[in-house]
């Protein structure tokens, strides 16, 4: 969750050494081969030694157990749960068990989107399996009930537990930011997910969807800018504890004058607080850029070639890798949107680059117009266009990474501008070194076209990268803007005190003067450090350590979203309510656990 500074990397990550004061906080011990962390309750490894996870297996397994408070009691259990004593453990009846498997069962079908209707499907597979297998315990299914209905209402509680958990944590945030995104459905375009990244005291990041917005119910900027307060005001936040917003670069969005943004930013003006950091290249950049860049509808004609290519080509082996990835994306059937979406992706076009003779032949096959493959500027607009969009695959990649910190997804984007301005030059001098796929297009056309002198006008592809760079630098101004802030706070004491804002000279002068915290600094990470740090000793710079904290340093979580409604369109595309709908979105983006024995007691009270 934090960019690691540009130091010599540590011989053992601290992160991931187990601690010993996690046995009686939360009862768990160091295993005899040393990874991870095994539970004296249930016995299962936590495979990753990271606090978080070890704290997520103990408040959503094993509950019960905060009913020893004292540190007498506390070592007393852990000792007779060492001793294999389990006679302390709330013993699960079977019509508990029963619930807990359907609860388990619900989940597992929302996480890979199948329909309520197939949990009945899912029972009878298990009841078939057991009386083949295990006859003597196909009566453990006669109380798991799958039903569509039951479903429905166990998806319901399992997002009202894990919506309960996120509202606990957002009380204490320090600081946080939110994500919105109104270009994840592609199936129908009208709702708004709003994400919240925030962090706590001890500067553990916490992200996750805060709420669906109905676009269609509100459709005016006032609307959302109401739903979303509401939603902000139920979780126990305030607009004045908001650091950043992270949104897509469309008009409802940022709009100079009713865009919800300016909305947003002159609500959360505080005179304790910074000036709301906006950036709106993160979300969807590899799609939305590809609008830009895409300068003769190149994606409008190959989308009609693989259409064509699913409906008359589908047995052709030449073409089974491009059909195997479209069906891994969107399954067997998909919709023009969706399509559209993924042949905008630079992956794509480049396996469709590579097949451009197979799907020339199959053209003249079928009768189809092959019109393009004789069209010079078409050519050399789709080599140019299949380069650019590869250059963006890059740096959308580069940006799902999480938990680096947004220091480290800025200097991406730096990077990224610097190469932009480097193929800007190359193509002013006809240098074609970093245009691997257009080169190839001009060297097949000056073998067609020996006479003609000139192939392309390099004029037209430098406009093309010179408006996508001042796209870029339009997007992320306002952390071009705290630039000298992220330096500091990655680096706090390489950074000179005198190219520091003024209010932060002196703590920062302490500070690198402090040898036991340099010491620290040399083998903690930047969590770890900053969550050491007293906050009374160093009150402004702790401050600022949670608000760039809670800035979103990846598009990890909306990518996840936007992938589980385009691998699960045909699902969600029926007839759902919001809020069934938000519940299927929080269970598939939530890294957070359900806690399963609240859930089963909700379900045997009710």
């Amino acid at each position: 969750m934090w960019m690691t500074p540009k130091r010599i990397r540590m011989e053992v990550d601290e992160a991931l050494v187990f601690r010993p004061e996690w046995t009686q906080r939360y009862l768990v011990v160091e295993p005899a081969e040393g990874d991870g962390a095994l539970c004296l309750v249930c016995r299962r490894l936590v495979a990753s030694t990271r606090e978080r996870d070890v704290r997520r297996h103990y408040e959503a397994e094993h509950e019960f157990y905060e009913r020893f408070v004292g540190d007498e009691e506390r070592a007393a259990l852990v000792e007779r749960l060492r001793q294999g004593d389990m006679s302390l453990a709330s013993v699960l009846t079977p019509e508990e068990r029963a619930t807990r498997a359907g609860l388990g069962l619900c989940r597992f079908l929302a996480l890979k989107g199948r329909g309520w209707g197939e949990g009945d499907f899912v029972h009878q597979c298990m009841e078939v399996l057991l009386r083949e297998v295990l006859p003597d315990h196909v009566g453990v299914l006669e109380g798991i009930d799958l039903s569509p209905e039951i479903t429905r209402q166990r998806i319901l509680s399992i997002d009202s537990n894990l919506r309960g958990q996120l509202f606990n944590r957002a009380r204490d945030f320090k600081a946080y930011s939110l994500a919105l995104d109104d270009q994840a459905f592609v199936a129908y375009e009208n709702y708004l997910l709003v994400f919240i990244r925030g962090v706590g005291h001890d500067l553990q990041v916490q992200e996750d969807l805060l709420t669906i917005i109905n676009l269609t119910h509100h459709f005016s900027v006032g609307a959302l800018m109401a739903a979303i307060l509401e939603a902000l005001q139920t979780a126990g936040l305030s607009l004045q504890r908001m650091v950043g917003l992270t949104t897509t670069h469309t008009l409802r969005m940022i709009g100079e004058n009713s865009g919800l943004v300016s909305y947003m930013r002159e609500k959360a003006v505080s005179p304790n607080c910074w000036n709301v950091i906006h950036y709106s290249g993160f979300l969807h950049l590899e799609l939305l850029s590809s609008y830009d860049v895409d300068i003769n509808q190149i994606i409008n004609t190959i989308s009609e070639w693989v259409v064509m290519i699913k409906t008359r080509g589908v047995r052709r082996p030449e073409f089974q890798p491009l059909l195997t990835e479209s069906e891994s994306e969107h399954g067997e059937r998909v919709n023009g949107r969706c399509l559209n979406n993924w042949l905008r992706r630079g992956k794509t076009l480049k396996l469709i680059f590579s097949l451009r003779k197979e799907i020339e032949a199959f053209l003249v096959s079928v009768g189809a117009t092959t019109v393009h493959f004789s069209d010079k500027q078409w050519l050399c607009d789709f080599g140019f266009l299949v380069d650019i969009m590869d250059y963006l695959r890059e740096i959308s990649e580069e940006l799902q990474i999480s938990k680096v910190f947004a220091a480290a997804a800025f200097d991406r984007i730096c990077t990224f501008e610097a190469k932009l301005s480097s193929l800007q030059r190359h193509m002013e001098e006809v240098n074609l070194e970093d245009f691997p796929a257009f080169s190839i297009i001009v060297d097949e056309l000056k073998q067609q076209f020996k006479e003609d002198q000139k192939i392309f006008d390099p004029d037209r592809y430098q406009m093309v990268i010179s408006r996508l760079l001042k796209d870029f630098e339009r997007h992320f101004k306002d952390l071009r803007f705290i630039k000298k802030d992220l330096e500091l706070f990655a680096n706090p004491f390489s950074f000179k005190p005198e190219y520091a804002p003024i209010s932060v000279r002196v703590e920062l002068t302490k500070l690198q003067g402090n040898t036991d915290l340099w010491n620290e600094y040399q083998v903690k990470d930047l969590g770890q450090f900053y969550a050491g740090l007293s906050g009374e000793a160093y009150p402004i710079i702790k401050g600022v350590a949670y608000k760039v904290a809670s800035l979103f340093d990846s598009n990890q979580i909306c990518d996840k979203a936007f992938s589980y409604l385009t691998r699960n369109q045909h699902t969600l595309s029926q007839p759902l309510t919001d809020e069934h709908l938000q519940a299927l979105f929080r269970v598939a983006t939530t890294e957070m656990d359900p806690r399963w024995d609240d859930l089963v007691r909700e379900r045997n009270d009710s």
